[in-house]
């Protein structure tokens, strides 16, 4: 059976990574910066000054698309371990223990990883 590729699923996987990318990068400037809304009260050290710049420069470099395989795979990590360490052991279902954006944001970065950054991207879809 012949694979056939629909038309729209190079824009739409440049969307996904644009999107998520962009959201990502909030993550960071909001422990970073306070913006678009205020850090959170009492925010361990390694949650500020670890896990914020690798999503404001991480989520950035997913949305440009530039050496987007690596920050897609750093990221990836990053919300592995952050599922583990904010929510895995608070039950095992994550819709039960907050961790469901943590999981997407895992698989999403872990996808792009191993796709590349697609169309409209700064390294033009290059295996950067």
């Amino acid at each position: 059976m012949a694979h056939f590729m629909s038309p729209y699923a190079a824009p739409t996987y440049a969307i996904l990574r644009i999107v998520s990318g962009l959201l990502f990068m909030q993550h960071g400037s909001q422990k970073l910066m306070s913006f678009p809304v205020d850090a959170y009260e009492g925010m361990a050290w390694h949650i500020l000054w670890v896990a914020g710049p690798i999503e404001l420069i991480g989520g950035g470099l997913i949305m440009i698309g530039l050496f987007t395989r690596w920050a897609a795979f750093i990221s990836s990590g990053l919300m592995a371990v952050a599922y583990w360490i904010a929510h895995g052991l608070d039950g095992l279902f994550p819709l039960a223990n907050g961790g469901e954006l943590a999981v997407l944001y895992c698989f999403i970065f872990l996808m792009i990883a191993g796709n590349g950054s697609g169309i409209w991207s700064v390294d033009g879809g290059s295996d950067s």
